[in-house]
């Protein structure tokens, strides 16, 4: 792991290590070189098998009972502890490290989340509903310990990135709003009568990205880009009605920022997540990395346009929520998360999930 041009002295614990942003993560602590100590998983334990064999982690957890015992017999013969269920995940994100990557899918990441800011850790995280479901506990809890925050999604990453020397006396007071791009999903264009005959496998096609299921649902109703309009209230600070979104198919342009005098700062780069989850590792450095260069003149066009809440009305719960607290934005959280998995257990249809979701948070 060491034989690296740009190795850095870090060590990383890897919550949600088999996932599309865990198995990144561990690329880029390949390329750079960086310890991974811990690493948990749901129950893909035939890829964390290999992982393990490779980072030689101190301590596994899988959050499955069952994967958890077939585990356990798999590493009997290396000297790696391998733990079971959530107790077992907290254990991991409590291990002693420089960051926690927190990439656990949905609401299992809040507990393990709140576990590494209690004790003051660096924090990279993809876990968005962390922040959505219990936003102003988290942030207050890293205020407390002095635990960092770094935001590993795309869009909040952009933000983080432009914030950087543009803070007027640290406090915020020059930001006048927040643009959070969004690409419009695999059914952009569509309007809600084209959506009637929309299956789980269309809905997991996005055109930019290459995420898990659940995600990828999310962005087809958009309500990914209201949970991530929750997330970056709470992250930043920065109240609901001065957060835009803006449909930008191109994925380039990956959020940005308006201050007080005018000025927009954006942050541009290829779809790539490996260049976020770099910057929040790596963090105030900027390494060489291996994502590709962005060559502007091949993109060619870059596009803004509002999004159609009448055909993606997700998104206009999110506002709804985000303005009525925490606990309204949890309830949209847990609801969004059954009507999904209903969704794709073909037992709901994709309008569904919104008449889904309104009923449960009224």
């Amino acid at each position: 792991m060491k034989d690296c041009m740009n190795c850095i002295d870090n060590t990383v614990v890897l919550l949600g290590s088999t996932g599309s942003i865990g198995t990144q993560a561990v690329d880029v602590c390949r390329s750079l070189g960086i310890r991974v100590k811990a690493i948990a998983a749901e129950r893909n334990i035939d890829l964390l098998e290999r992982q393990a064999r490779e980072l030689s982690p101190e301590l596994i957890a899988v959050r499955d009972d069952n994967a958890a015992r077939e585990m356990k017999a798999r590493m009997a013969d290396t000297p790696t502890r391998v733990l079971s269920g959530e107790d077992g995940v907290i254990e991991v994100a409590e291990t002693p490290c420089d960051t926690v990557v927190n990439a656990v899918s949905g609401m299992a990441g809040l507990k393990p989340t709140l576990a590494a800011v209690r004790l003051g850790r660096r924090l990279a995280l993809a876990n968005k509903e962390s922040l959505v479901a219990a936003g102003e506990r988290v942030m207050a809890t890293a205020r407390e310990t002095g635990a960092d925050i770094i935001p590993v999604d795309s869009e909040h990453s952009a933000i983080f990135q432009c914030l950087q020397g543009n803070i007027d006396g640290g406090n915020g007071n020059n930001i006048k709003s927040l643009i959070l791009t969004a690409s419009g999903g695999p059914f952009y264009g569509k309007t809600r009568e084209q959506l009637k005959s929309v299956t789980p496998e269309m809905a997991k096609r996005h055109p930019n990205w290459s995420m898990g299921a659940k995600i990828s649902v999310d962005c087809a109703t958009m309500m990914n880009k209201g949970l991530e309009l929750i997330e970056a209230s709470r992250l930043f600070g920065i109240p609901r009605e001065r957060i835009r979104v803006l449909i930008h198919r191109q994925s380039i342009v990956h959020s940005a920022v308006e201050l007080e005098d005018g000025a927009v700062i954006a942050q541009l780069g290829v779809p790539d997540m490996r260049l976020p989850i770099q910057y929040a590792l790596t963090y105030p450095k900027r390494l060489p990395g291996r994502a590709a260069s962005l060559d502007l003149a091949a993109v060619g066009i870059l596009s803004f346009e509002e999004p159609d809440m009448d055909a993606f009305p997700c998104l206009k719960l999110a506002y709804e929520a985000a303005a009525r607290g925490d606990e309204a934005c949890r309830a949209l959280c847990e609801a969004d998360e059954r009507a999904v998995n209903a969704f794709l257990a073909g037992e709901i249809g994709f309008l569904d999930i919104y008449d889904y979701i309104k009923a449960e948070i009224g």
